[in-house]
């Protein structure tokens, strides 16, 4: 957002020359700025709002933009006072320049407000959205806003006009001076250490660790040379992290001893961050000791007449070894597998549709393990007690065991969502038992007969019968599940609509249930599992030639499809989601996909909330009791939610429709009461203080006071324009006073980083999924 107030006179003249620069990018040769070039570099999406702004630039009305008239036009948008501010407003809306704004040309301005929001509502919402808002400025009733009428509606909402600028025009920032990144020095601050308390602890722990065996090892090896000394401090931190960096990745393990007092001193969520932390390490020591030995390699081929150079580098001759003399040999095969894991680990392998490249060079830790038994006559010893824990993880993980657990397993139903959503319902073991927010692994053969990838559950452990899971387009293979079952026929036995989701199960049971008697979320999702209802199908294509053929491709266009297809599962894992019902006041952050965890948790939730409901065997009054700690200790959850755009609300939205519904009733007579609070961010709309965005924006407001009900979504809860506020929203958060906060997020690494930064400087617990 641009808003730029002068501070000084220095100042002034910085922007000014800036400017200059700008306009001379901008205009080219003819030092004219055209209409064209004029909405590039606003970054205006559609005509209007560019004709417009241009129109008002034109002073003279020359078809074109000089510097001048430039200067003029950002000064006033960018220091001019509130009052030029809303004339300029009020202007761009006047696009007949008749000196009010007629009802034709509001909701030409909401229509084009909607498009640079990347909105999509049908004509009758943006009908009912023009009235809404022409009524409300329109007081005299006249059938016309004037600048008045426009200004009085606008200061309804405070610190609007003031702060009434245009985004997206990233060249009228001057370049500041560069903040200098605080780097390392933040993981020295007293704050960060006392917010990752058991990490850094952990940290030192390894450090020391680290600096211990070295010290070690040198000391035995003091009357040795200089590389010799060096290869057997390498050595030995080698033996350690070889080691350690398989302790690491123990899931199993792991996952029990979360549910350990031991598993609340270690910091057990940042095991991934620590398994590439170790794996850097490795690599590290490996180029050391290499080197080291070549040095001493060089002393000794200067030392004895028997050996040359390249004998003591690439044959056994020299005698170093304690299996046959192969540990030259095998140190090189181990160089070379280290180079080629790190390599294929960085994230320009795994995150650029080559995630296969990384699944199968990361194989080569078998024949890794195998050499550094062999290369080192120790290392064994330190290898007995954790390769044999990983061995037993993965036989207890092979499908042979996994068969013989939970016997055949199969995706059931399938749903294809918005956004390049896959939504997978899997048969669901009796003994496979779960935790909200936990995940797994799974293998389809028909996608990729070796590969296992994890996926957050998303249904509630206490749904009966099958397993949610949701996966995005994403990758390799993800777009390849999605493409299968794209194309994939489901056989002549469907009868599903083609617009069935399973999540419409939970809305159309919810309107039925409120008109009659409420069913409860158990009820509810309970009854989608086993009681879908079945339609005639509508808008298939009218049968041709081959009636057989039509039929098949009607199958196949469907977006919700009955399958069976065999499918292997591996877990449950736990995360650090596991903590949310000890937690008193959890902040529940889901961003795009990263919200699966979430539905999982605000599910269970809601399945022990309606638990603690109580009937009066007199006077059938209901009511809802304490629920015991042992099952919850939480009292308030505020659930976040961004998204960029609409669509990608669309497969989550019925959920938290009935989520909210349940909530409502239960609670009609104390809304403070409510155990889960939502908050939705849709981050291509224009905010309220944009001149893209003020008027739809406005409206939006004045539709979801008068019904109650976002017009975005859906939902009672508004959907909010642009990215949260991370200070304002947990400061809102922090003064509810519900207990002590934890944050827990789930999406992308970079959005992780500067929550995690807000929850700090709050002083609150903060854990993110990883895999």
């Amino acid at each position: 957002m641009i808003v730029c107030f002068f501070l000084n006179r220095d100042e002034e003249v910085k922007w000014l020359a800036w400017m200059e620069v700008q306009f001379k990018k901008i205009a080219g040769e003819d030092g004219e700025i055209s209409l064209e070039e004029f909405k590039n570099a606003l970054g205006v999406k559609k005509s209007f709002f560019a004709e417009r702004f241009f129109t008002l630039f034109d002073s003279d009305k020359s078809g074109s933009i000089e510097c001048d008239e430039l200067m003029v036009g950002l000064r006033k948008l960018t220091k001019g006072t509130p009052a030029e501010k809303l004339k300029f407003l009020f202007d761009v809306y006047d696009a007949n320049e008749s000196g009010t704004i007629d009802i034709d040309e509001l909701k030409t301005v909401l229509r084009s407000c909607m498009e640079e929001s990347s909105l999509q509502l049908s004509e009758d919402d943006l009908d009912s959205l023009t009235a809404l808002l022409f009524e409300s400025a329109d007081e005299d009733g006249s059938g016309e806003i004037s600048f008045d009428e426009l200004k009085a509606e606008l200061e309804k909402h405070p610190g609007v006009i003031e702060n009434l600028s245009i985004s997206a025009a990233q060249w009228m920032k001057p370049p500041s001076k560069k903040k200098q990144k605080d780097g390392f020095s933040r993981y020295f601050t007293k704050r960060y250490i006392l917010n990752n308390v058991r990490k850094v602890l952990f940290f030192l722990w390894y450090v020391l660790a680290n600096i211990g065996f070295g010290i070690y090892a040198g000391w035995n090896y003091r009357t040795s040379n200089g590389f010799i000394i060096a290869a057997r401090i390498c050595g030995m931190n080698l033996n350690f992290n070889c080691m350690f960096i398989l302790v690491l990745m123990l899931r199993k393990s792991l996952t029990y001893l979360r549910m350990t007092k031991i598993g609340n001193l270690l910091p057990i969520d940042q095991h991934i961050l620590f398994h590439k932390m170790v794996g850097i390490m490795i690599a590290f020591y490996s180029a050391v000791h290499t080197i080291a030995h070549l040095g001493n390699a060089i002393l000794l081929d200067k030392s004895r007449d028997d050996l040359k150079l390249w004998e003591i580098l690439f044959t056994t001759k020299a005698g170093f070894g304690w299996v046959y003399d192969t540990a030259i040999l095998t140190g090189w095969g181990l160089d070379i597998i280290v180079v080629i894991m790190v390599i294929c680990s960085m994230p320009f392998v795994r995150r650029s549709g080559h995630f296969q490249v990384f699944y199968w060079t990361h194989m080569l830790y078998v024949p890794f393990w195998i050499l550094v038994i062999i290369h080192g006559s120790n290392f064994w010893k330190w290898f007995v007690a954790p390769g044999l824990l990983f061995i037993l993880e993965k036989l207890s993980r092979s499908k042979f065991i996994k068969r013989a657990r939970y016997g055949n397993t199969y995706i059931e139903e399938i749903t294809l969502l918005p956004s390049g959503v896959t939504h997978l319902e899997i048969s669901r073991p009796d003994n496979f038992s779960y935790k909200a927010g936990d995940y797994l692994n799974i293998q389809i053969p028909a996608i990729a007969e070796h590969e296992w990838h994890p996926f957050t559950i998303s249904s509630a452990p206490e749904m009966d019968g099958r397993l949610w899971l949701h996966v995005r387009s994403a990758g390799h293979w993800t777009k390849k599940l999605y493409e299968h079952f794209e194309n994939y026929d489901p056989g002549e036995t469907e009868d599903l609509d083609d617009d069935h989701c399973p999540m419409d199960d939970i809305e159309r049971r919810r309107k039925s249930a409120v008109g009659s008697r409420r069913k409860s979320t158990i009820e509810v999702l309970n009854a989608m599992q086993f009681g879908r209802q079945r339609s005639k199908s509508m808008g298939f294509v009218k049968p041709s030639f081959d009636k057989k053929e039509v039929e098949k491709q009607n199958r196949i266009k469907k977006k919700n499809k009955h399958v069976k297809v065999k499918c292997y599962i591996d877990g449950p894992y736990g995360t650090a989601t596991r903590e949310i019902f000890q937690t008193e006041h959890a902040i529940l952050v889901g961003a795009g996909i990263g919200v699966t965890p979430m539905a999982s948790i605000l599910q269970s939730i809601m399945y022990r909330y309606k638990e603690s409901k109580r009937t009066c065997p007199k006077c059938s009054h209901s009511w809802f009791g304490s629920i015991a700690h042992t099952a919850m200790k939480t009292r308030k959850v505020d659930f976040v939610w961004i998204n960029r755009d609409q669509k990608s609300f669309e497969w989550f939205v019925s959920l938290l429709t009935n989520l909210e519904i349940e909530q409502s009733l239960d609670n009609e007579e104390e809304d403070d009461s409510k155990i889960i609070d939502m908050h939705m961010f849709m981050t291509a709309a224009q905010k309220k203080t944009d001149m893209k965005g003020i008027g739809l924006q406005i409206a939006l407001d004045l539709m979801h006071e008068k019904s109650n009900k976002d017009l975005i979504t859906g939902l009672k809860t508004k959907t909010q324009p642009g990215r949260p506020d991370w200070n304002q929203l947990f400061k809102s958060f922090e003064g509810e006073k519900k207990g002590k906060i934890k944050v827990f997020f789930c999406g992308a690494p970079q959005l992780g980083k500067i929550i995690k930064e807000a929850a700090e400087r709050f002083s609150f617990a903060f854990s993110k999924e990883n895999f």
